[in-house]
């Protein structure tokens, strides 16, 4: 029976999956940029997202305010991964995989 509505509806899982992919591949190509910045650039890119997220709108109402904190989140995700991921690179010399990207999403 489970496989017969998986056939209809499809997998919720793959279907997060393939979103988080083409944020993904969005990272992948913001990558070259990221490696021209300098480690202050760099750093400065985190200073940017907290002003981003202080400047969000905000609600009183509990879950209005969860969904607007997601869209701004939503927003700076593919900027805000190639930053750490960049880092990384500098850093500790070793570069976050694919499914390294998608795991840190759904955490």
């Amino acid at each position: 029976m489970l496989d017969f509505l998986l056939k209809i509806f499809g997998d919720p899982n793959e279907k997060k999956i393939k979103h988080m992919m083409g944020i993904v591949e969005h990272i992948n190509a913001l990558e070259p940029q990221f490696a021209m910045l300098s480690d202050d650039e760099l750093r400065a890119k985190t200073d940017e997202f907290k002003a981003i997220l202080a400047k969000r709108p905000t609600s009183k109402d509990f879950k209005t305010d969860r969904k607007l904190e997601k869209e701004a989140l939503d927003k700076i995700l593919p900027e805000a991964f190639a930053t750490v991921r960049e880092a990384g690179k500098r850093v500790l010399n070793m570069r976050h995989f694919d499914v390294q990207l998608i795991g840190g999403y759904f955490l």
